[in-house]
């Protein structure tokens, strides 16, 4: 070959060989980049979708149940002398499992740093994940579902998921109903689960016409990213949504979950156990991270948002229902507002202890509560909340990993949640990770470093029962 040729020949070579590799770029499998919004037009149809996750739902509940396996002792231990307002009996003892080899005073004696460095936070001290982070959603106790399939024929069983927290770790159903306004009445819920059957029957005469179209909408179904008409649903039927006492039962709390709408990417989002509404008459902030400063911003935050995963553009398109400020929102919090705490006769007017009527143990646990233990500087009387925000800071105890689709890392700044009535909303904290009153107590004395003793925990959960 003649040089002049080989010199034409090599530019052509070098230029096939880019156009090869540029076209390799142009037509590779686009990379994948991370979106705040869900996907809006669905085009699988909707038999195949719930075929597949009706079919992958075994082995993501067994993932789950043997995680809270691990975590967990979910036996049915009740106290001997422990009940919530209507009769359920409390669980007692510590149900977190430690690791291997220690025990709590001697993990209590290791700096946070030795523990992360050692690996050995306790399993049930990590956030808890949804039954399947990956998907959230609301979910319900089997008691809720089958009550509200009596009543209204409405079903709220999902296909892909069921709950997972044994019933005896929960909140009592029916719970117990207290208004403000009437304490003389008691619990006026006559043991009923108040719907939109029931609601008008029972507060007729005791609630004037404002509150009760407050409580009307309270119990009327609206479409929700799970539980809507579309296609895109996890109930087999469509469906025509839940309402606010669906999760906040008689405007308490029947532990269902969910996960928070304000954080993204999906790992890093917290699973959401439903507080009580009781006592939002004295609060200042609502929702555990959010810091809603009104009952009525929280109302609307919720139908707008919190219902659709905090994505308007998913909610347009499943029928959100937007409330009228001044008179729907206003009117459903001015219901919420006289929600009260459930009596507590051993506490004076200043929400202390009277000690004609408590035990030498319940009030050695009030001074530990005021003192030692430090827990009323977020929790002061009389309501036992500060009314605050306070980051824990628990990833000082662990290093962050991924666990069921969850990436456990810093929870940052959450509420402080009323104390008074305690004993009535298991299981605690924001994300429900802590199962008993004693796991709380356990929780919060590596927290804090307190190092309390044996007896000065079992003082401090009977002073907590007494709230």
């Amino acid at each position: 070959m003649k040089p002049i040729f080989r010199k034409c020949l090599l530019p052509l070579t070098l230029a096939l060989s880019c156009a090869v590799v540029m076209a390799g770029v142009i037509f590779a499998e686009p990379q994948k980049r991370p979106t705040s919004y869900s996907p809006v037009d669905l085009t699988e149809p909707f038999d195949s979708v719930m075929t597949k996750m009706k079919e992958a739902k075994p082995a993501i509940m067994k993932r789950h149940m043997d995680l809270l396996e691990q975590r967990y002792d979910l036996s049915n231990r009740p106290a001997a002398d422990g009940m919530m307002s209507r009769g359920k009996k409390i669980q007692e003892g510590v149900r977190v499992k430690l690791p291997a080899n220690v025990t709590w005073e001697q993990l209590a004696s290791f700096t946070p740093e030795q523990i992360k460095e050692k690996d050995m936070w306790p399993g049930g001290f990590y956030p808890l994940p949804h039954p399947n982070h990956p998907e959230g959603g609301m979910l319900f106790p089997k008691f809720h579902i089958d009550e509200i399939k009596k009543q209204e024929l409405g079903d709220l069983t999902r296909f892909d998921l069921d709950y997972d927290l044994p019933d005896h770790v929960l909140p009592e159903f029916p719970p117990a109903i207290y208004l403000t306004t009437r304490p003389d009445l008691g619990d006026i819920s006559q043991g009923k689960v108040v719907t939109i059957n029931n609601y008008f029957e029972l507060f007729n005469g005791v609630l004037n016409p404002k509150q009760i179209e407050g409580l009307r909408l309270l119990v009327t179904p609206f479409p929700q990213q799970q539980f809507n008409q579309t296609e895109d649903r996890r109930s087999e039927k469509p469906h025509r949504g839940v309402t606010c006492f669906d999760c906040h039962t008689n405007g308490h709390t029947n532990a269902a979950t969910h996960l928070v709408g304000d954080i993204r990417p999906q790992e890093f989002r917290h699973r959401l156990d439903t507080p009580p509404l009781r006592g939002v008459n004295i609060q200042r902030l609502f929702g555990s991270q959010r810091a809603l400063k009104s009952i009525e911003d929280f109302t609307e935050f919720e139908q707008r948002a919190a219902y659709f995963d905090g994505d308007p553009v998913i909610a347009t398109k499943k029928g959100i229902n937007i409330l009228e400020r001044g008179s729907q929102v206003h009117f459903m919090a001015e219901f919420q507002a006289l929600l009260d705490f459930p009596p507590a006769p051993k506490l004076d007017i200043y929400g202390k202890l009277d000690p004609a009527k408590s035990s030498e143990f319940e009030l050695k646990g009030e001074e530990i509560f005021f003192g030692k233990a430090k827990c009323a500087v977020c929790h002061p009387a009389p309501y036992y909340t500060d009314n605050l925000m306070h980051n824990l800071k628990a990833e000082r105890f662990f290093k962050p990993k991924m666990i069921n689709g969850r990436m456990a890392s810093a929870d940052g700044p959450i509420k402080t949640f009323p104390l008074r009535g305690i004993k009535d909303s298991p299981p605690y904290l924001h994300d429900g990770r802590l199962l008993t009153l004693e796991d709380t107590v356990e929780f919060f004395n590596l927290i804090q470093g307190l190092k309390l003793t044996a007896d000065e925990k079992k003082a401090l959960v009977a002073f907590m029962r007494a709230l």
